[in-house]
């Protein structure tokens, strides 16, 4: 929205600066997004005087002028204007200023004449649109040599303001006005007034017909007679400009001026283009049609809601008039609508048809129906003023569904708590009165009975009043404070089992693994596949089937059973877990069986099954199934484990045991090819297994620590490394660890290749550098990197290739 400073000074004496003004606008919500002078371009204009005039010798439609412009001597003007005559005062552009239309004023002979400026139009200066029929004479208030906007009081000074949506309130001069004398304790002056009226009661002239109430709660009218039709005076004609409306004629221009002066959007009908003595509010017919304003044809919905006369619509409420009912020249008498709409109504109309106005807008957001009435009689007043006329006494209203005050509780110690900040009583209370609150009284509990003015219609509960006294106080001045911890870390109750079995299927998920769910039944013809031991088996007394005949001593014949099935759907590119319990003979147990929990995982065919194959996509292997596990184990904050080579399960060939703090966790392993064979595998088969019960001690032994966030950025560095063969990522890992760099904070393999014709891998590592004090520089981190690299050749026979 655009605000004239000067306009704004109307109801409110600030007295500062703008830059003063934008800044407290903008902490209180109102954000500032530009201070401008919307006559920029005509500042460098002056006031001149025509001293003579004369014909031009070689035109019959050009003058000779000389005019002062208070400078050392009068200048020669060639001017092709009609109505240019001696004794005006004028608007003068000299040599060197360039008008808004891009025209810039050069010495120059018109026809052998000299001409040292220019007198300009209306239309030359961008204050009237079309071609102006002469030039511009100026009232004899106007000094001779003074800027033209500062000669006819123009708003050279506007601020473009940013409205949340919520801030309805804030769309118009007197909403921002209310906010300025709150913030800075000024008095606020509404504009007086006063008019007379004559003639019979506007109620028995027309009457008012509103089919829902939710629709439209109220709609009022007043009548004028004997209006002239014409330009409005010049300080409203400005004043539009200055905020980017185009003036239009003494009756429209009064709305407009309205509109933004006190937010009320109003429409004026021509009174003699509406059929009958009824003004109808209805919804439209569903194709039902009306010619807009714009002159264009608008196709109407069900839903969409209408003005209408006793025999047509005139006008798409709170969006756009008709131009069946449109003031015009000789127009005389005006009916003056005034009415509230159900913002959602007129928001999906203005949508649907993409007809935006300024009306809308506003109604979109919600308007003060209690402050209606004060905008009817104020637009009133500015027409009888600017076109003549009588104003009828009394008006034809409706009001099905008048407004109901809201009674608010507010509490102190309750906005003090949520705003973090001590909020005194005393100033709670000049808060919410200067905002136009009402407040009623205390109830022993110490809450305060508040009733929000009508006008600001976002205020609904408590936390809403809160935030408007954190507001005013300055979000700004609340310092920022770490949340309280209210209970010990230490003394925190254990995670149970399904949150610890949760998380852990959340860090499966999220690194891309689909979970199996199978029955805790398998049958022993997949046990003896795997050469399980039938000591631990737990025989079903009564089967469903020969396939679900014993309880499952391991994960792995279910995932391997889900792999068979998915490659005979023709899913072969599996990433499978599942998390679920074991059952294995224990004759000591109560029920001769013991449970577990495990986590399996099994990987079967592409490793990148989402990418394109071409030249040819690699298969899963075992650097996938121990980066899962490894990825698992830092999920839980675990240090690194270590894999030893095993061989306990024949079925699985090669495979390696996990351990980690000395507690074996599982084993990871291939499964060998006449067992894949079996579940018709078509590739390499990787499975993982974890005890969850050992996992569940480790991560229970953990304590919670707090490190500092980092205040500087990092610096990374890349490093290829030839390794031969023997030497394995990890060990480089550890020696680049091992070198402890003084600023070194994290390393990363990056990729591991084999070139074609050796053994000889080539490793990259991504190592991240950080500085806890201070940002580094390109020739610290080089020094210390460089020193890593050499720490790690000396350790490890491996060179930079």
């Amino acid at each position: 929205m655009l605000l004239s400073l000067a306009w704004l000074r109307e109801f409110t004496p600030y007295d500062g600066t703008p830059e003063a003004l934008a800044a407290r606008l903008t902490m209180l919500g109102l954000e500032i997004e530009e201070i401008k002078n919307p006559f920029a371009e005509i500042m460098a204009v002056v006031v001149g005087r025509v001293l003579t005039r004369e014909d031009h010798p070689d035109s019959d439609h050009l003058s000779c002028c000389t005019v002062d412009v208070g400078g050392a001597a009068p200048l020669p003007i060639v001017c092709g204007a009609a109505n240019v005559a001696a004794g005006q005062l004028v608007p003068v552009a000299t040599v060197g200023v360039t008008l808004p239309g891009g025209l810039t004023i050069k010495k120059s002979k018109i026809r052998g004449q000299v001409s040292e400026g220019m007198i300009c139009s209306e239309s030359e200066l961008g204050l009237a649109e079309g071609k102006s029929a002469g030039i511009m004479v100026l009232p004899e208030t106007c000094a001779v040599g003074q800027a033209l906007p500062a000669a006819l009081g123009l708003d050279t000074c506007v601020l473009d303001v940013s409205i949340t949506p919520n801030r309805a309130d804030c769309l118009s001069v007197l909403g921002i006005a209310r906010e300025t004398a709150m913030a800075f304790d000024l008095p606020l002056t509404m504009p007086e007034v006063t008019y007379a009226e004559s003639g019979p009661d506007a109620a028995t002239q027309v009457g008012i017909d509103i089919e829902d109430a939710e629709q439209c709660p109220v709609y009022r009218a007043k009548l004028i007679t004997g209006v002239t039709v014409g330009p409005s005076p010049d300080r409203i004609r400005w004043r539009l400009l200055a905020i980017g409306q185009r003036p239009i004629s003494n009756i429209v221009d009064a709305t407009n001026y309205v509109l933004f002066e006190l937010g009320q959007p109003l429409h004026a009908f021509d009174r003699n283009k509406l059929a009958g003595n009824t003004v109808k509010v209805r919804n439209a017919s569903e194709g039902e049609r009306i010619v807009t304003l714009d002159g264009q044809e608008r196709i109407l919905a069900a839903r969409d809601l209408l003005i209408c006369d006793a025999e047509k619509p005139v006008a798409l409420a709170g969006v756009m008039g008709g131009a069946n009912s449109e003031m015009e020249a000789t127009s005389t008498d005006v009916l003056l609508e005034c009415a509230i709409f159900r913002p959602g109504a007129i928001r999906k109309t203005a949508r649907r048809l993409s007809l935006p106005s300024e009306a809308s807008y506003r109604f979109e957001r919600g308007v003060d129906q209690v402050g209606s009435v004060y905008a009817m009689h104020r637009a009133v007043a500015l027409m009888l003023e600017t076109a003549g006329g009588t104003a009828l006494p009394g008006e034809a209203s409706a009001e099905p569904k008048p407004y109901l005050p809201r009674g608010i509780g507010f509490r102190p110690a309750r906005a003090s708590m949520l705003l973090g900040e001590e909020m005194p009583e005393d100033f709670c209370r000049k808060t919410l009165s200067a905002l136009g609150c009402a407040l009623t009284g205390t109830d022993p509990s110490g809450a305060m009975a508040v009733t929000p003015p009508p006008y600001r219609l976002d205020l609904e509960r408590e936390a809403d009043l809160i935030e408007e006294v954190g507001r005013v106080y300055g979000l700004d001045r609340i310092a920022p404070k770490l949340p309280r911890v209210s209970k010990s870390l230490d003394d925190a109750a254990p995670e149970t089992e399904f949150a610890f079995w949760a998380r852990l299927r959340a860090y499966c998920v999220g690194v891309g693994l689909r979970e199996a769910v199978n029955y805790s039944f398998v049958g022993h013809g997949d046990l003896d596949l795997l050469c399980l031991d039938t000591a631990c088996r737990v025989s079903v007394a009564n089967p469903l089937s020969e396939d679900q005949n014993v309880m499952r001593p391991m994960l792995a014949p279910g995932l391997l059973g889900s792999v068979r099935h998915n490659i005979a759907q023709g899913n072969a590119n599996l990433r499978l877990f599942e998390v679920a319990r074991i059952f294995t003979a224990d004759a000591s147990a109560d029920s001769t069986a013991r449970e577990a929990g495990r986590c399996g995982i099994v990987l079967h065919g592409a490793r990148h099954p989402e990418g394109w194959p071409w030249p040819r996509d690699e298969e899963a292997g075992y650097a996938d199934v121990k980066g899962l596990v490894e990825g698992l184990l830092r999920h839980f904050h675990l240090p690194e484990a270590a894999y030893d080579r095993v061989q306990e399960l024949p079925w699985l060939a090669p495979q390696v045991a996990v351990t980690c703090e000395g507690r074996r966790l599982g084993v990871i392993g291939q499964v060998a090819p006449e067992t894949a064979d079996a579940f018709h595998a078509r590739s390499a088969l990787w499975l993982a297994e974890l005890d969850l019960e050992a996992l569940r001690v480790l991560v229970d032994s953990r304590k919670p620590g707090f490190t500092p966030l980092p205040g500087f950025p990092p610096v990374r560095r890349d490093i290829t490394l030839a390794a031969p063969e023997g030497v394995t990522v990890g060990a480089v890992l550890a020696a680049i660890r091992a070198a402890k760099a003084p600023i070194f904070e994290d390393v990363l393999l990056l990729d591991a290749y084999t070139p074609e014709g050796t053994d000889e891998r080539r490793l990259t590592f991504r190592i991240t550098y950080r500085h806890l004090e201070k940002t580094l520089k390109d020739k610290e981190v080089d020094k210390v990197h460089e020193a890593l690299v050499q720490a790690v050749t000396a350790r490890l026979p491996v060179t930079r290739p």
